[in-house]
């Protein structure tokens, strides 16, 4: 039997307060490989953002609210994309972590990535979402988890009651 050596993990991160577990879970088990780590933010419908209420977390408070879409929203998106990436790599401690932001689809922009980058396993988070949060966005994990041909580590991250 051949076994495949995971040498790339992509850690997909959202602006959920729960980024930090998968974060750090992902993070720790690429290092147990000696794999190379790639933290991915998407950047969806910029409305999407307009709509939805994001709590700091690990310390960052780069992100405002961005009020009423202007033109430049998909810039002042990136950039504060970049600051969570940022304050994410400097939280787990390691500079050789590699960051990257990606515009179109959630799904599709991960499956993309994994693709192009010869990913060899994705992890992501799974977190319960309000429903017009779903109709907005579907249920990303589960179209990675189903249309991905590489291992998909899902980190569950709903709270616990």
């Amino acid at each position: 039997m051949k076994i495949n050596k995971v040498k790339k993990v992509l850690i997909t991160l959202d602006y959920n307060p729960t980024a930090q577990q998968v974060a750090e879970q992902g993070y720790s088990i690429a290092k147990s490989m000696n794999a190379e780590i790639i933290l991915l933010h998407v950047i969806a419908d910029p409305e999407y953002y307009s709509l939805t209420q994001y709590n700091p977390i690990m310390g960052f408070t780069g992100y405002v609210d961005i009020g009423p879409l202007q033109l430049n929203v998909i810039e002042d998106l990136k950039k504060a994309s970049q600051l969570f990436l940022d304050k994410t790599k400097s939280h787990l401690g390691d500079d050789a972590i590699r960051t990257l932001i990606k515009e179109g689809g959630f799904s599709e922009s991960i499956l993309e990535t994994a693709k192009d980058l010869k990913i060899d396993m994705i992890v992501m988070g799974s977190h319960s979402r309000r429903w017009l949060e779903n109709i907005l966005m579907g249920n990303v994990t589960e179209k990675v988890l189903h249309h991905s041909s590489i291992p998909v580590l899902i980190i569950p991250t709903k709270k616990q009651k």
